[in-house]
């Protein structure tokens, strides 16, 4: 097994890390954030390293699209998105985690589909668990209280 890989019996991963605790920088690149490492905001409680190096992905490909202008070459889009794009990058991922730098030429040099840069439906803070699904529990189990509609 890998690092990142769950164990089936325990459900933690191998490396220490509980399931839900990869985060993700996202990461201004054009300087004009206060902090000192241009940390724009941390992406919390993503379900295993595979989720949280999908996002960072489409987030950066999302990055890039919108600093695409019309008409430019590959090396302006990289020009463009590093003046004024956001990257985004796994933290305490190490060589496991996905980087923006092993694909940003292909990014820039092919438009991405909608769904390649859809970072929101994967977003962690918009997943919902069994339970919010489930809804909340039925206190009422007397027979006596239920009530049926028939339609005709």
């Amino acid at each position: 097994m890998t690092d990142d890989t769950i164990d089936p019996v325990e459900g933690a991963p191998e490396n220490g890390t509980e399931a839900g605790t990869w985060n993700v920088r996202i990461i201004d690149l054009s300087g004009a954030t206060e902090g000192e490492d241009d940390t724009v905001e941390v992406v919390k409680d993503f379900i295993d390293l595979m989720h949280a190096n999908a996002y960072a992905r489409a987030y950066v490909r999302d990055s890039i699209e919108r600093c695409r202008t019309p008409g430019a070459s590959s090396k302006e889009v990289i020009e463009n998105w590093l003046a004024f794009g956001e990257n985004a990058e796994v933290v305490d991922a190490d060589e496991d985690g996905w980087k923006s730098s092993t694909e940003l030429e292909d990014f820039a040099a092919s438009r991405a589909t909608p769904m390649e840069r859809d970072w929101r439906a994967i977003d962690p803070r918009r997943l919902v668990d069994d339970e919010e699904i489930a809804g909340p529990p039925d206190e009422d189990d007397d027979d006596e209280n239920r009530h049926e509609v028939i339609r005709h």
